[in-house]
């Protein structure tokens, strides 16, 4: 367990890569936002988090409940996941755009399909509200 890092991780840098190839400029690991995000993307206001399947319970195969020691793995999986949220709205109420993408999102074949529209995701504009127009 010693050697699992929280920061700079393989999907992370995966996730980097991407979206500095496609032109985007972020910031990493800010201390001032809730749950340090893993990327921060200040111009168009939106984060991404990049989560591991097995520590944040995605619903993939790398993501299944562990077999043993359940009775230390199942609560810790579930703080993880309620911490997740918690977070997530912190950030939404600040005015933020929150995204999220599993580790399985950044392998395979279906990898750059995942990237790329979580790029296109952050780009995109909401549409003005009659009140603005």
């Amino acid at each position: 367990m010693a050697r699992i890092r929280q920061k700079n991780t393989a999907p992370e840098i995966a996730v980097r890569r991407f979206l500095h190839a496609v032109g985007m400029r972020f910031r990493l690991h800010p201390r001032n936002l809730p749950g340090r995000p893993d990327i921060v993307l200040p111009k168009h206001r939106s984060i991404v988090f990049v989560h591991g399947c097995y520590w944040h319970g995605h619903s993939c195969r790398a993501g299944k409940a562990a077999s043993s020691n359940t009775e230390y793995w199942g609560p810790k999986i579930a703080d993880n996941r309620s911490r997740d949220a918690r977070k997530t709205a912190q950030l939404e109420a600040m005015g933020w755009r929150v995204f999220t993408v599993w580790e399985c999102e950044t392998k395979g074949s279906a990898s750059s399909l995942h990237l790329t529209r979580l790029a296109r995701s952050i780009v995109q504009v909401p549409p003005l509200s009659e009140e603005s127009r």
